[in-house]
Protein backbone atom coordinates (compact mmCIF):
# COMPACT_ATOMS: atom_id res chain seq x y z
CA UNK A 1 0.00 0.00 0.00
CA UNK A 2 1.16 3.44 -0.91
CA UNK A 3 2.29 5.73 2.00
CA UNK A 4 -0.05 8.07 3.44
CA UNK A 5 0.90 11.85 2.18
CA UNK A 6 0.89 13.01 5.29
CA UNK A 7 3.88 10.89 6.47
CA UNK A 8 6.02 13.34 4.03
CA UNK A 9 5.83 15.56 7.27
CA UNK A 10 8.06 13.44 9.24
CA UNK A 11 10.97 14.21 11.34
CA UNK A 12 13.63 14.30 8.83
CA UNK A 13 11.65 16.86 7.46
CA UNK A 14 11.21 19.20 10.41
CA UNK A 15 14.72 19.13 10.89
CA UNK A 16 15.94 19.76 7.66
CA UNK A 17 13.39 22.82 7.58
CA UNK A 18 14.52 23.91 10.95
CA UNK A 19 18.39 23.96 9.83
CA UNK A 20 16.96 26.21 6.71
CA UNK A 21 15.33 28.39 9.43
CA UNK A 22 18.01 28.41 11.90
CA UNK A 23 20.55 29.62 9.01
CA UNK A 24 18.71 32.82 8.48
CA UNK A 25 17.38 33.33 12.01
CA UNK A 26 19.61 32.04 14.55
CA UNK A 27 18.03 32.36 17.90
CA UNK A 28 15.58 29.60 16.10
CA UNK A 29 15.41 26.84 18.42
CA UNK A 30 15.46 23.80 16.01
CA UNK A 31 15.12 20.96 18.87
CA UNK A 32 12.37 22.62 20.55
CA UNK A 33 10.50 23.15 17.57
CA UNK A 34 10.73 19.62 16.50
CA UNK A 35 9.53 18.41 19.81
CA UNK A 36 6.69 20.84 20.21
CA UNK A 37 5.73 19.77 16.62
CA UNK A 38 6.01 16.22 17.14
CA UNK A 39 4.03 15.91 20.59
CA UNK A 40 2.28 12.94 21.37
CA UNK A 41 -0.79 14.06 19.23
CA UNK A 42 1.26 14.03 16.14
CA UNK A 43 0.78 10.76 15.09
CA UNK A 44 -3.39 10.82 15.29
CA UNK A 45 -3.14 13.97 12.88
CA UNK A 46 -4.11 13.58 9.19
CA UNK A 47 -2.34 15.73 6.41
CA UNK A 48 -3.96 19.55 6.59
CA UNK A 49 -3.43 18.98 10.23
CA UNK A 50 0.19 18.25 10.72
CA UNK A 51 0.59 21.21 8.21
CA UNK A 52 -1.07 23.62 10.54
CA UNK A 53 0.57 22.06 13.51
CA UNK A 54 3.50 23.17 11.90
CA UNK A 55 2.29 26.61 11.07
CA UNK A 56 1.29 27.41 14.46
CA UNK A 57 5.01 26.02 16.46
CA UNK A 58 6.69 27.54 13.80
CA UNK A 59 5.31 30.99 14.95
CA UNK A 60 6.03 30.19 18.47
CA UNK A 61 10.08 30.03 17.70
CA UNK A 62 9.95 33.01 14.78
CA UNK A 63 10.19 36.53 16.12
CA UNK A 64 6.74 37.80 17.82
CA UNK A 65 5.87 41.01 15.64
CA UNK A 66 4.36 39.40 12.60
CA UNK A 67 6.86 41.66 10.09
CA UNK A 68 10.20 40.28 11.37
CA UNK A 69 8.73 36.91 11.14
CA UNK A 70 7.69 37.31 7.85
CA UNK A 71 11.18 38.72 7.29
CA UNK A 72 12.39 35.13 8.53
CA UNK A 73 10.44 33.17 5.46
CA UNK A 74 11.26 35.79 2.73
CA UNK A 75 14.96 35.29 3.84
CA UNK A 76 14.18 31.40 3.42
CA UNK A 77 11.89 31.01 1.04
CA UNK A 78 13.18 30.21 -2.55
CA UNK A 79 15.04 26.74 -0.82
CA UNK A 80 11.53 26.09 0.27
CA UNK A 81 9.32 25.05 -2.49
CA UNK A 82 6.75 22.49 -3.77
CA UNK A 83 3.56 21.12 -1.80
CA UNK A 84 5.00 20.66 1.21
CA UNK A 85 5.69 24.11 1.57
CA UNK A 86 1.97 25.11 1.50
CA UNK A 87 2.24 26.12 5.32
CA UNK A 88 4.09 29.37 4.16
CA UNK A 89 1.00 31.17 3.05
CA UNK A 90 -0.74 29.09 5.80
CA UNK A 91 1.24 31.03 7.99
CA UNK A 92 -0.07 34.24 6.45
CA UNK A 93 -3.38 33.05 6.63
CA UNK A 94 -3.58 32.39 10.27
CA UNK A 95 -1.74 35.34 11.50
CA UNK A 96 -1.80 37.81 8.68
CA UNK A 97 -5.30 38.74 9.00
CA UNK A 98 -5.31 41.89 11.01
CA UNK A 99 -6.01 44.97 8.99
CA UNK A 100 -2.24 46.78 10.20
CA UNK A 101 -1.05 43.87 8.16
CA UNK A 102 -3.33 43.15 4.96
CA UNK A 103 -0.42 44.66 2.33
CA UNK A 104 2.14 42.77 3.11
CA UNK A 105 0.07 39.97 3.81
CA UNK A 106 -1.17 40.28 0.32
CA UNK A 107 2.83 41.00 -1.15
CA UNK A 108 3.48 37.38 1.30
CA UNK A 109 0.73 35.02 -0.77
CA UNK A 110 1.73 36.57 -3.86
CA UNK A 111 5.83 35.56 -3.71
CA UNK A 112 4.74 32.02 -1.52
CA UNK A 113 2.48 31.24 -4.74
CA UNK A 114 5.49 31.47 -6.91
CA UNK A 115 7.02 28.67 -4.59
CA UNK A 116 4.07 26.58 -3.50
CA UNK A 117 1.02 27.87 -4.04
CA UNK A 118 -1.19 30.35 -2.03
CA UNK A 119 -4.50 29.00 -3.40
CA UNK A 120 -5.77 27.78 0.12
CA UNK A 121 -4.79 30.81 2.18
CA UNK A 122 -6.07 33.24 0.42
CA UNK A 123 -9.77 31.73 0.68
CA UNK A 124 -9.73 32.75 4.78
CA UNK A 125 -9.08 36.50 3.51
CA UNK A 126 -12.14 36.23 0.58
CA UNK A 127 -14.50 35.18 3.61
CA UNK A 128 -13.58 38.47 5.62
CA UNK A 129 -13.65 40.75 2.93
CA UNK A 130 -14.50 39.60 -0.63
CA UNK A 131 -14.88 42.56 -2.35
CA UNK A 132 -10.94 44.09 -1.64
CA UNK A 133 -9.65 40.60 -2.27
CA UNK A 134 -11.08 39.95 -5.53
CA UNK A 135 -10.17 43.92 -6.45
CA UNK A 136 -6.11 42.32 -5.78
CA UNK A 137 -7.44 39.40 -7.63
CA UNK A 138 -8.20 41.44 -10.92
CA UNK A 139 -4.30 43.05 -10.18
CA UNK A 140 -2.77 39.33 -10.04
CA UNK A 141 -4.68 38.63 -12.83
CA UNK A 142 -2.52 40.55 -14.90
CA UNK A 143 1.18 39.47 -13.07
CA UNK A 144 4.44 38.51 -15.26
CA UNK A 145 4.20 35.11 -13.21
CA UNK A 146 2.07 32.59 -14.50
CA UNK A 147 1.78 31.20 -10.57
CA UNK A 148 0.24 34.78 -9.75
CA UNK A 149 -2.34 34.90 -12.48
CA UNK A 150 -3.38 31.16 -11.77
CA UNK A 151 -3.63 32.15 -7.70
CA UNK A 152 -6.16 34.77 -8.93
CA UNK A 153 -8.55 32.01 -10.61
CA UNK A 154 -7.86 29.52 -8.31
CA UNK A 155 -7.94 31.40 -5.17
CA UNK A 156 -11.57 31.92 -6.05
CA UNK A 157 -13.27 29.21 -7.20
CA UNK A 158 -16.46 28.41 -5.46
CA UNK A 159 -15.95 24.36 -5.10
CA UNK A 160 -11.87 24.24 -4.84
CA UNK A 161 -11.26 20.38 -3.56
CA UNK A 162 -9.71 20.39 -0.11
CA UNK A 163 -10.38 24.04 -0.05
CA UNK A 164 -13.27 25.80 2.05
CA UNK A 165 -16.27 26.14 -0.20
CA UNK A 166 -16.91 29.98 -0.81
CA UNK A 167 -20.92 29.84 -0.09
CA UNK A 168 -21.20 33.52 -1.73
CA UNK A 169 -19.70 32.46 -5.19
CA UNK A 170 -21.64 29.86 -4.91
CA UNK A 171 -24.39 31.68 -4.34
CA UNK A 172 -23.74 34.47 -6.68
CA UNK A 173 -20.55 34.20 -8.90
CA UNK A 174 -20.61 37.71 -10.48
CA UNK A 175 -17.75 38.97 -8.62
CA UNK A 176 -15.70 36.06 -10.15
CA UNK A 177 -16.29 36.44 -14.27
CA UNK A 178 -14.31 39.74 -14.47
CA UNK A 179 -11.11 38.06 -13.29
CA UNK A 180 -11.66 34.98 -15.75
CA UNK A 181 -12.27 36.88 -18.56
CA UNK A 182 -8.73 38.60 -18.11
CA UNK A 183 -7.61 34.80 -18.12
CA UNK A 184 -9.49 33.40 -20.88
CA UNK A 185 -6.87 33.69 -23.56
CA UNK A 186 -3.46 33.57 -20.77
CA UNK A 187 -0.52 32.01 -22.88
CA UNK A 188 -0.08 29.57 -19.85
CA UNK A 189 -2.02 26.07 -19.96
CA UNK A 190 -1.10 26.47 -15.98
CA UNK A 191 -3.39 29.25 -15.66
CA UNK A 192 -6.23 27.87 -18.37
CA UNK A 193 -7.05 24.80 -16.65
CA UNK A 194 -7.42 26.99 -13.66
CA UNK A 195 -9.79 29.22 -15.34
CA UNK A 196 -11.80 26.15 -17.10
CA UNK A 197 -12.46 24.54 -13.56
CA UNK A 198 -13.39 28.03 -11.65
CA UNK A 199 -16.10 27.61 -14.79
CA UNK A 200 -17.23 24.54 -14.01
CA UNK A 201 -17.19 24.74 -10.50
CA UNK A 202 -19.72 27.86 -11.29
CA UNK A 203 -21.67 25.53 -13.91
CA UNK A 204 -22.79 23.13 -10.72
CA UNK A 205 -24.61 26.21 -9.34
CA UNK A 206 -25.60 28.23 -12.14
CA UNK A 207 -25.30 26.46 -15.32
CA UNK A 208 -27.18 29.71 -17.37
CA UNK A 209 -24.02 32.19 -16.18
CA UNK A 210 -21.24 29.73 -17.65
CA UNK A 211 -23.65 29.17 -21.02
CA UNK A 212 -23.89 32.87 -21.48
CA UNK A 213 -19.97 33.25 -20.64
CA UNK A 214 -19.61 30.79 -23.42
CA UNK A 215 -21.51 31.91 -25.92
CA UNK A 216 -19.64 35.47 -25.40
CA UNK A 217 -16.68 33.93 -25.29
CA UNK A 218 -16.61 30.84 -28.38
CA UNK A 219 -14.21 31.92 -31.29
CA UNK A 220 -12.02 34.24 -29.28
CA UNK A 221 -9.34 32.41 -30.13
CA UNK A 222 -7.96 28.78 -29.13
CA UNK A 223 -6.77 28.84 -25.93
CA UNK A 224 -10.46 30.52 -25.04
CA UNK A 225 -12.38 27.82 -26.81
CA UNK A 226 -9.90 25.32 -24.69
CA UNK A 227 -11.35 26.41 -21.94
CA UNK A 228 -14.45 26.59 -22.50
CA UNK A 229 -14.58 22.64 -23.86
CA UNK A 230 -13.21 21.66 -20.38
CA UNK A 231 -15.35 24.43 -18.63
CA UNK A 232 -18.29 23.00 -19.78
CA UNK A 233 -17.51 19.58 -19.03
CA UNK A 234 -20.14 18.96 -16.59
CA UNK A 235 -22.70 20.00 -18.45
CA UNK A 236 -21.81 17.98 -21.38
CA UNK A 237 -22.22 14.90 -19.54
CA UNK A 238 -25.56 15.91 -17.96
CA UNK A 239 -25.86 16.69 -21.68
CA UNK A 240 -27.41 19.59 -21.34
CA UNK A 241 -29.00 20.79 -24.47
CA UNK A 242 -27.78 24.23 -25.14
CA UNK A 243 -24.02 22.90 -24.15
CA UNK A 244 -24.02 20.27 -26.49
CA UNK A 245 -25.45 22.61 -29.37
CA UNK A 246 -22.79 25.02 -28.47
CA UNK A 247 -20.00 22.05 -28.86
CA UNK A 248 -21.33 20.67 -32.20
CA UNK A 249 -22.74 17.43 -30.61
CA UNK A 250 -25.80 15.66 -31.98
CA UNK A 251 -28.75 17.35 -30.31
CA UNK A 252 -29.69 14.44 -27.46
CA UNK A 253 -33.17 14.69 -27.59
CA UNK A 254 -33.18 13.27 -30.98
CA UNK A 255 -30.70 10.20 -29.95
CA UNK A 256 -33.90 7.98 -30.07
CA UNK A 257 -33.68 8.78 -34.12
CA UNK A 258 -30.15 9.03 -34.30
CA UNK A 259 -29.13 5.54 -32.68
CA UNK A 260 -30.66 2.35 -34.06
CA UNK A 261 -29.82 -1.65 -33.18
CA UNK A 262 -27.98 -0.65 -30.04
CA UNK A 263 -26.81 -3.90 -27.90
CA UNK A 264 -24.61 -3.92 -24.82
CA UNK A 265 -23.46 -7.01 -22.93
CA UNK A 266 -21.52 -7.80 -19.80
CA UNK A 267 -19.21 -10.78 -19.28
CA UNK A 268 -19.22 -11.86 -16.60
CA UNK A 269 -22.88 -10.79 -15.50
CA UNK A 270 -21.80 -12.17 -11.76
CA UNK A 271 -18.76 -11.51 -10.23
CA UNK A 272 -17.03 -11.02 -6.94
CA UNK A 273 -15.75 -7.28 -5.74
CA UNK A 274 -12.01 -6.80 -6.75
CA UNK A 275 -12.93 -9.06 -10.02
CA UNK A 276 -12.95 -7.44 -13.76
CA UNK A 277 -15.60 -7.81 -16.06
CA UNK A 278 -15.24 -6.94 -20.05
CA UNK A 279 -18.28 -4.53 -21.13
CA UNK A 280 -18.69 -4.18 -25.70
CA UNK A 281 -21.34 -2.64 -27.30
CA UNK A 282 -22.61 -1.81 -31.11
CA UNK A 283 -24.97 -0.03 -32.51
CA UNK A 284 -25.45 1.99 -35.85
CA UNK A 285 -25.88 5.72 -36.35
CA UNK A 286 -28.84 7.06 -38.83
CA UNK A 287 -27.87 7.22 -42.25
CA UNK A 288 -27.03 11.24 -43.02
CA UNK A 289 -24.55 13.93 -42.49
CA UNK A 290 -21.91 13.60 -40.23
CA UNK A 291 -22.88 13.37 -36.29
CA UNK A 292 -20.25 14.66 -33.73
CA UNK A 293 -21.43 11.66 -30.40
CA UNK A 294 -19.85 10.92 -26.82
CA UNK A 295 -20.20 7.63 -25.86
CA UNK A 296 -20.47 6.32 -22.43
CA UNK A 297 -21.16 4.06 -19.78
CA UNK A 298 -23.33 4.64 -16.86
CA UNK A 299 -23.32 2.25 -13.63
CA UNK A 300 -25.45 2.81 -10.84
CA UNK A 301 -23.60 2.04 -7.82
CA UNK A 302 -25.11 0.50 -4.96
CA UNK A 303 -24.32 1.91 -1.89
CA UNK A 304 -23.62 1.30 1.98
CA UNK A 305 -27.32 2.15 2.83
CA UNK A 306 -28.74 0.31 -0.42
CA UNK A 307 -29.74 3.33 -2.85
CA UNK A 308 -28.04 3.44 -5.89
CA UNK A 309 -25.67 6.65 -7.70
CA UNK A 310 -24.46 6.73 -10.64
CA UNK A 311 -21.18 7.51 -12.06
CA UNK A 312 -20.45 8.09 -16.24
CA UNK A 313 -17.11 6.72 -17.85
CA UNK A 314 -16.32 7.96 -21.07
CA UNK A 315 -15.95 4.93 -24.35
CA UNK A 316 -15.43 7.47 -27.19
CA UNK A 317 -16.30 11.78 -28.36
CA UNK A 318 -15.53 11.76 -31.79
CA UNK A 319 -17.89 12.67 -35.03
CA UNK A 320 -18.68 9.80 -37.01
CA UNK A 321 -20.32 9.69 -40.68
CA UNK A 322 -23.92 8.46 -41.10
CA UNK A 323 -24.57 5.21 -41.14
CA UNK A 324 -21.69 4.04 -39.60
CA UNK A 325 -21.55 1.01 -37.23
CA UNK A 326 -19.80 1.55 -34.34
CA UNK A 327 -18.31 -1.08 -32.10
CA UNK A 328 -16.58 -0.80 -28.59
CA UNK A 329 -14.79 -2.96 -25.70
CA UNK A 330 -14.10 -1.88 -22.55
CA UNK A 331 -13.14 -4.00 -19.19
CA UNK A 332 -14.02 -2.43 -16.11
CA UNK A 333 -12.61 -3.37 -12.54
CA UNK A 334 -14.48 -4.00 -9.33
CA UNK A 335 -11.62 -3.25 -6.96
CA UNK A 336 -12.15 -0.99 -4.24
CA UNK A 337 -10.60 2.33 -4.22
CA UNK A 338 -9.70 4.76 -1.94
CA UNK A 339 -12.36 6.91 -3.86
CA UNK A 340 -15.20 4.44 -4.15
CA UNK A 341 -16.03 1.33 -2.07
CA UNK A 342 -17.86 -1.43 -3.53
CA UNK A 343 -20.97 -3.10 -2.11
CA UNK A 344 -22.86 -6.34 -3.21
CA UNK A 345 -26.04 -5.83 -5.01
CA UNK A 346 -27.25 -5.66 -8.67
CA UNK A 347 -25.78 -3.45 -10.27
CA UNK A 348 -27.73 -1.49 -13.43
CA UNK A 349 -25.32 -0.41 -15.71
CA UNK A 350 -26.34 1.38 -19.14
CA UNK A 351 -24.76 2.75 -22.14
CA UNK A 352 -25.17 6.54 -23.13
CA UNK A 353 -24.98 8.39 -26.45
CA UNK A 354 -24.85 11.80 -25.93
CA UNK A 355 -26.36 11.19 -22.61
CA UNK A 356 -29.08 9.09 -23.79
CA UNK A 357 -29.38 5.53 -22.36
CA UNK A 358 -29.47 3.48 -25.55
CA UNK A 359 -29.04 -0.31 -23.68
CA UNK A 360 -28.40 -1.70 -20.33
CA UNK A 361 -27.83 -4.69 -18.72
CA UNK A 362 -27.63 -5.90 -14.78
CA UNK A 363 -24.66 -7.01 -13.27
CA UNK A 364 -24.41 -8.55 -10.22
CA UNK A 365 -21.72 -8.28 -7.71
CA UNK A 366 -21.12 -10.41 -4.90
CA UNK A 367 -19.14 -10.32 -1.57
CA UNK A 368 -15.32 -11.32 -1.86
CA UNK A 369 -15.58 -13.04 1.35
Amino acid sequence: MAEALKAMYNQEFLRCFGEKVHSVYNPFDMEGFVAAAMDETWDGLELKARMRRITETLRTYLPIRYKEALRVLFAMDETCIGFPYLFFPDFIAVFGQEEEHWELSMKALERFTQRSSSEFAIRSFLMNDPERVMCQMRIWSQHPSEHVRRLASEGCRPRLPWGVSLPMFKSDPTPVIPVLERLKADPSLYVRKSVANNLNDIAKDHPSVVLETAHRWKGVCPHTDWILRQGCRTLIRKADPEAMELFGYANPNAVASLVTGASFSVLPSRLAIGESCDLQYEFCIREGDPVHIRIEYGIDFVKARGHTSRKLFLLSDKTVSGGTRLTGSRTHNWSNLTTRHHYPGEHRVGLLVNGREVASVILVLCSSD
